[in-house]
């Protein structure tokens, strides 16, 4: 698609099934590289990284198969050459992680340096580098090129991460699986998707301890068998359901998810003012309120609120009563979208890591552009709630990490529809 239509005003009511994580699944499709054995991956979302990433695989020689109903069968006997080079390398952010998968299977790495969404500098590979380096890598980064290295296998060793990165996390544990020796990550991500990572590793014969902690032990093999694993479902998905049915003062069963997971982003709906429960073991419901209130919202490593819900937050605080900040300690240059709710009345001030949100009665429907995925999402909140009517380019964004999100919000009530470039070329013939 080309471009969202919105028609909004309309409160959200029914049941939505959120699918696989994104974040999990981009970590584990590497993952598979590892090991010449085929592997089974169940639950993998249908969204344009996907797509991006099993490309990358069949142009390095894999087979990947679609088995249906979210279900692939990837086969990586056939890559013979530790090179990720192509095109699309720099469309993912996620491509990265090919570095620890090839090293921990030829103990070499030529990777084009990533891609995905933009928030202001380059994608910072310092930590990846550091880790990496202290288990007997050398790494070059030249003309957009990675390239690792080792004299022969990978060693174990003891990494402390200045941040709780989560790429630098993932790209040491691929790269630890098959290390001679143990590896120690101190300062370690938490995020689901970190732990899911660990239980395929796990069922493919490495030993991991400590996923979901600060600190994860990996005791590495010689190699890694095949292995069968479902991926979890979406966090960031479900938080932006559920921020869509406080916008729209809707209610919404959103079902396939893990409740866990969402406490953070639910404790924060509940301060709004918003109805937060339990309906099952994977299912939660939310409902909307008369009236937000504002609050403070800090974006911090999991269990913190996520930086990837910071920007749906700031629509509903746009409508909350009151002044509210929205501080992300993640990402200095995430407030891009801010100038897009200017466009529609919100009355944001950015400060830094800050922004400043004054709460107004409505917000009023524009021509908007989305700048990254999530905030693409929040856009298309914000268009659902508008009075009038939104038209959002820049969606390729969106769909990098949702799965059908024009038919899930349709079925819901929403007023909404896509255009493709081809619709418009012949609109704009006639």
């Amino acid at each position: 698609m080309s471009k969202y239509i919105i028609r909004g005003g309309a409160p959200l009511f029914g049941s939505v099934t959120v699918s696989g994580a994104k974040n999990a699944a981009v970590a584990i499709i590497p993952a598979a590289v590892i090991t010449d054995a085929p592997c089974r991956i169940e639950n993998v979302p249908d969204i344009a990284d996907v797509a991006v990433f099993f490309n990358i695989l069949r142009r390095m020689g894999a087979q990947v198969r679609d088995a249906g109903d979210g279900t692939y069968e990837i086969d990586a006997s056939g890559i013979s050459a530790p090179v990720a080079t192509s095109g699309d390398m720099q469309k993912i952010r996620a491509s990265y992680y090919l570095i620890g998968a090839l090293l921990a299977r030829f103990g070499r790495a030529d990777v084009a340096m990533p891609g995905g969404c933009n928030f202001g500098a380059p994608r910072q590979i310092d930590l990846h580098i550091k880790g990496l380096s202290a288990m007997g890598a050398s790494i070059d980064v030249k003309n957009g090129v990675i390239t690792a290295t080792t004299q022969g296998r990978l060693h174990g060793a003891s990494v402390f991460l200045d941040a709780p990165s989560v790429g630098a996390t993932i790209n040491i544990m691929l790269a630890a699986s098959t290390a001679d020796g143990t590896t120690v990550i101190e300062n370690a991500a938490r995020e689901p998707h970190v732990v899911d990572l660990a239980s395929f590793l796990s069922l493919m014969g490495a030993e991991i301890y400590g996923a979901g902690t600060n600190t994860i032990r990996i005791h590495g093999k010689n190699s890694l068998r095949g292995g069968s694993h479902s991926i979890i479902t979406d966090q960031l998905e479900a938080g932006s359901f559920m921020a869509a049915a406080a916008a729209t003062g809707g209610r919404i069963e959103i079902n396939n998810v893990i409740p866990k997971h969402l406490e953070c982003i639910s404790g924060k709906l509940c301060e709004m003012g918003v109805s937060v429960w339990e309906s099952g073991d994977s299912s939660v419901v939310v409902e909307g309120t008369e009236k937000l209130r504002s609050v403070d919202v800090t974006a911090t490593p999991y269990p913190g609120f996520p930086t990837d819900m910071q920007p749906q937050a700031s629509v509903l605080l746009c409508l909350a009563d009151g002044t509210s900040t929205v501080t992300d300690n993640i990402f200095d240059t995430r407030f891009k979208y801010v100038d897009e709710l200017l466009k529609m009345g919100a009355s944001i001030k950015v400060a830094g890591r800050t922004a400043i949100v004054k709460g107004v009665s409505a917000l009023t429907g524009a021509q908007l552009k989305a700048g990254d995925l999530r905030a693409g999402a929040a856009l298309v909140i914000a268009g659902l709630c508008a009075r009038g009517t939104t038209e959002i380019e820049g969606v390729h964004y969106i769909e990098r990490g949702y799965e059908n999100m024009i038919g899930k919000l349709r079925a819901l009530g929403a007023d909404i529809t896509g255009v493709s470039d081809t619709a418009e070329a012949e609109s704009t013939a006639v």
